[in-house]
């Protein structure tokens, strides 16, 4: 469950790794009813809901999954957040 924009102590911001094995969070992308809105940016990804994408050092780890998520997101281009 999210609280505080955390999952399991995981802040749901920042830097971003797409993996296929071992994540720190499975996620589903919906496209209604999201436990998380995710915007992709480019840098500073400092607030709630801000991912940016990339290959080395991440903040996190995810993996995409089509069932049994940990949560489930929604990809919005603006109010990234809990809604």
């Amino acid at each position: 469950m999210i609280s505080n924009c955390e999952f399991n102590g995981i802040k749901l911001y920042g830097k971003v790794e797409v993996v296929d094995s071992f994540p720190d969070i499975k996620v589903q992308v919906v496209d209604s009813f999201p436990d998380l809105k995710v915007k992709k940016v480019d840098s500073f990804p400092d607030n709630c809901g801000e991912w940016q994408f990339v290959d080395a050092f991440p903040d996190f780890k995810i993996q995409y999954v089509d069932s049994f998520p940990d949560i489930k997101i929604q990809y919005v281009d603006s109010f990234p957040g809990i809604p």
